[in-house]
């Protein structure tokens, strides 16, 4: 697979994803001088046309939002743990017209937590209950040994994060946003939540805590991550999460392994600085 190939990242909004940057970092640490990497602004509308017009010098497609549950129908097959959670975030393209589908943010989220020592925890608490939220409590049905705390701003989503816990056969106690700052003693704390929606809970970080993986990278750190990493506490970051997913993605795609981390990690770290 050392010829010309192309992929790219799809989804809208698309123009901060560091996705193109990573990529391009692994084509160049493994020599392959004739792939190409760039974004694309696609809906769930256009995700279909999108894909009539993919040639045989494609090889994979990485997905952001509103596109990892538009492209199921899409696809020919899809690997367990994307369907565990209804959600694919890579498509490989085969030579033979094949479109498969995996979710790499799953073991992402697992890779990056043992990067930094965390094999296994007792208990766990997630802030926020979106799709990423999904993926968290997929991860940590992984590692967790008891129960895991979620904290959700609606009912409505209270119910959804009761069916997933259902359906990854998790333990799960849902508790209202209100009191999220008793997750902070969580052993660890996943916040899955967009940028500023929790800035308050700065201020309610223990003055000894324990793990905090936010899964948010740009602006970074968040008023919590900084607080957190002040008081001594272990800080896993979204940059984190997307090397780790961006590695899997590559293998997959390339048929190289493994893929340079290193290289994709210094790449998404300079490119921020930039930012």
């Amino acid at each position: 697979m050392t010829g010309s190939r192309r992929a790219a990242v799809l989804g809208s909004p698309i123009s901060h994803s560091l996705s193109p940057v990573l990529h391009r970092a692994a084509y160049a640490e493994l020599g392959l001088g004739g792939w190409t990497y760039e974004r694309f602004e696609v809906d769930e509308e256009a995700l279909p046309g999108f894909f009539e017009t993919l040639g045989p010098d494609w090889a994979g497609l990485s997905l952001t939002m509103p596109l990892k549950r538009a492209v199921l129908p899409l696809l020919d097959e899809i690997s367990e743990t994307a369907a565990s959670v209804d959600a694919v975030n890579t498509v490989v393209l085969h030579e033979d017209g094949r479109r498969t589908g995996d979710n790499t943010d799953i073991p992402g989220i697992v890779a990056a937590l043992r990067e930094h020592g965390i094999d296994t925890v007792e208990s766990a608490a997630v802030l926020g209950a979106g799709a990423t939220a999904s993926s968290a409590l997929a991860a940590l049905a992984r590692i967790c040994t008891g129960e895991i705390t979620v904290h959700v701003r609606s009912e409505a989503r209270a119910a959804e994060m009761r069916q997933w816990a259902e359906r990854l056969g998790v333990p799960v106690r849902i508790a209202d946003w209100a009191d999220a700052e008793r997750a902070l003693h969580a052993p660890l704390v996943v916040s899955t939540t967009p940028a500023g929606v929790t800035d308050a809970l700065a201020r309610a970080v223990p003055e000894r805590p324990t793990a905090l993986f936010d899964v948010l990278y740009d602006p970074w750190p968040t008023a919590l991550a900084a607080r957190w990493s002040a008081c001594g506490g272990a800080v896993i970051s979204g940059l984190d999460l997307l090397v780790h997913q961006a590695v899997l993605q590559v293998e997959q795609m390339t048929g190289r392994s493994p893929a340079p981390l290193d290289a994709m990690r210094k790449a998404g770290e300079r490119a921020l600085t930039v930012r």
